[in-house]
């Protein structure tokens, strides 16, 4: 009898745990690991999650432009759930998105089912014990319902998937600064109010062949404050070894000198502040990029990310303390640049290398006879190969930093920008002329055609000059003694990769807006070499150095047309000030 009521018993108890569990089994399980959940689902999944602890709560940061909620979850276990409540307690903040590309949705069922493994299964009891997790399971929730198997043409599921960009055909990993998309000012103003101590991106890549299960990419090349480098290069050697017990392999982002050519050596670079990790960076915060390997399968997708921000959480957690006081310090440091000068742009040098062990598959490079060109083909055999990598970063395009920047009321849509990242300003309440040193540009040329929904800046000269400018009541003062001032720099030297200069938006100031007829500047033009014969040397010159330009009258009188007290003496001035001593123009 008692051995009955004991089966009994062990009959009751695995019920209910095997029904505990039926009701937590996400979709990606029950479709046997082959597809991801659409929209709704996910909603469902994830505000389940919510309803069940009260350690975890659900908000919506912002709607979509066809209308949909952006989800986050904000896990603690002591129950805060404000930035304020968080800082008190003194938890690190872990920030992790997923589906920015929501064709890459590894992130989406890899969170999902960690967050109910700590919260709701307590199958990782020691976790969370000092770090508070920000968790998006979609980011571009638009571009996630653009569902279908023929999204990613190189992927290896799931079955079907969402779409790269927004419902505008935005790609919001190329957004980051300017700030565009609906989705990224709500991104923003999220970012900035958390603040968070490490950030994870977590995409799919494209490209090569090789053994590893997942690549990454970090901010360790030397763009960062020293003591953020060291310990994210600590980091990752210690979540590369945890992995390795999970049979999961990780290695740097791969790019070949030679596109999908391992014999032609590896090349590392630093991201500019349009893409996530870069974006992170110049904010002072580590930020890994996650690449899971397409041609894997999904569920060997899923589990290596699952494990990797498992391994995450473990190592923020006992290092939260010694996290947040880095990147305390990079604020700190950053907040002391004015006056000198810093690097806006890197490039690699193609003289230093190393040699690295990089775990690749055989391949033949033969020759295409349809495209006339190389065919890489890979193989399924695992080869071990050493390879040449270039990774010393030098400075390409540098500025000095003044002590504040001044920009002119009218410019709103540069203005409106900067507190969406968090950047400090001062309006004038009353008009003001100052003296400022701003830059002067030449040879301006643009992209041929749209990037981004912008007609991008390519080329242009510029020279540094000194005007006294008067700015009108409500025009905006930023003072660079803040913790943004990387972001700052970027935003307003021009020079930069991602300069609001190189993305248009000042693109109306190399515009000619009044005109001249040539009868009127033939005569003109006669009278002003007699006035000063060496003129006319001075525009054969031109003639000569640049004839495919001055190749008709309309040029050619236009170049003497711009040295009359009538020409716009605004054409090609870029209208934002900069002030390297503000107390001597007060």
């Amino acid at each position: 009898m008692k051995k009955v009521l004991s089966l009994i018993g062990f009959l009751i108890i695995t019920i209910s745990v095997f029904s505990q569990n039926s009701e937590w089994i996400t979709y990606y399980k029950k479709s046997d690991f082959l597809e991801t959940p659409r929209y709704d689902e996910t909603m469902e999944y994830t505000m389940k999650l919510a309803e069940s602890s009260d350690l975890i709560e659900y908000i919506s940061f912002g709607t979509s432009l066809q209308g949909r909620d952006l989800p986050l979850l904000i896990i603690d276990k002591n129950k805060n759930f404000t930035p304020e409540s968080v800082r008190e307690s003194g938890n690190a903040v872990l920030f992790i998105e997923a589906c920015i590309h929501p064709g890459e949705s590894e992130g989406k069922d890899a969170g999902l089912m960690l967050i109910r493994d700590i919260i709701i299964h307590n199958k990782y009891p020691k976790l969370l014990d000092n770090t508070t997790i920000l968790f998006i399971p979609i980011f571009n929730v638009d571009g996630h319902e653009r569902f279908s198997a023929y999204n990613r043409i190189n992927q290896n599921g799931p079955k079907e998937m969402g779409w790269r960009t927004t419902a505008n055909n935005l790609n919001l990993n190329r957004d980051f600064i300017k700030a565009d998309a609906v989705e990224m000012q709500y991104w923003l103003k999220l970012f900035n109010e958390w603040l968070p101590d490490l950030f994870i991106d977590i995409h799919t890549t494209d490209g090569a062949d090789y053994q590893y299960s997942l690549t990454y990419g970090m901010h360790v090349l030397g763009d960062m404050n020293k003591e953020q480098t060291e310990w994210q290069n600590n980091y990752l050697s210690e979540v590369e070894e945890k992995l390795l017990d999970d049979d999961v392999l990780i290695f740097p982002y791969v790019s070949f000198r030679r596109w999908h050519d391992p014999r032609s050596g590896l090349i590392r670079r630093t991201a500019s502040p349009r893409y996530s990790t870069g974006y992170s960076a110049y904010q002072n915060r580590p930020a890994l990029l996650v690449e899971t390997h397409m041609l894997k399968d999904y569920k060997t997708r899923v589990d290596a990310t699952y494990h990797l921000l498992r391994h995450t959480i473990e190592i923020v957690d006992n290092q939260h303390t010694e996290l947040k006081e880095i990147n305390k310090n990079a604020d700190s440091e950053t907040k002391d640049l004015a006056g000198k000068e810093i690097v806006l742009e890197y490039y690699t040098s193609g003289k230093d290398s190393s040699i690295v062990k990089f775990k690749g598959v055989e391949y033949n490079i033969v020759h295409s006879d349809l495209t006339d060109d190389i065919w890489v083909q890979f193989s399924d055999i695992p080869k071990d190969y050493d390879l040449v990598l270039f990774d010393k970063q030098m400075p390409a395009s540098t500025a000095k930093l003044p002590q504040v920047y001044i920009i002119p009321v009218e410019w709103t849509e540069v203005i409106n920008r900067l507190a969406m990242h968090g950047i400090q300003h001062i309006t004038l309440q009353e008009s003001k002329e100052f003296e400022i040193e701003t830059y002067k540009f030449s040879n301006v040329s643009f992209s041929n055609s749209p990037f981004e929904g912008r007609q991008m800046v390519q080329n242009f000269d510029m020279e540094e000059i000194s005007i006294k400018k008067l700015f009108s009541a409500g025009s905006v003062i930023i003072p660079t003694n803040q913790r943004t001032a990387k972001i700052i720099a970027h935003i307003l030297e021009p020079i930069g990769p991602d300069s609001y200069v190189r993305w248009g938006f000042f693109n109306s100031i190399f515009e000619r807006k009044e005109y001249v007829e040539t009868y009127v500047m033939e005569k003109m033009a006669r009278e002003m070499i007699e006035e000063n014969p060496e003129l006319r040397d001075e525009y054969e010159q031109a003639i000569k150095e640049n004839p495919q330009y001055y190749n008709n009258q309309w040029t050619k009188l236009f170049w003497f047309y711009e040295r009359t007290p009538y020409w716009d003496q605004q054409k090609n001035v870029y209208p934002v000030g900069k002030i390297y001593d503000m107390e001597a123009k007060d």
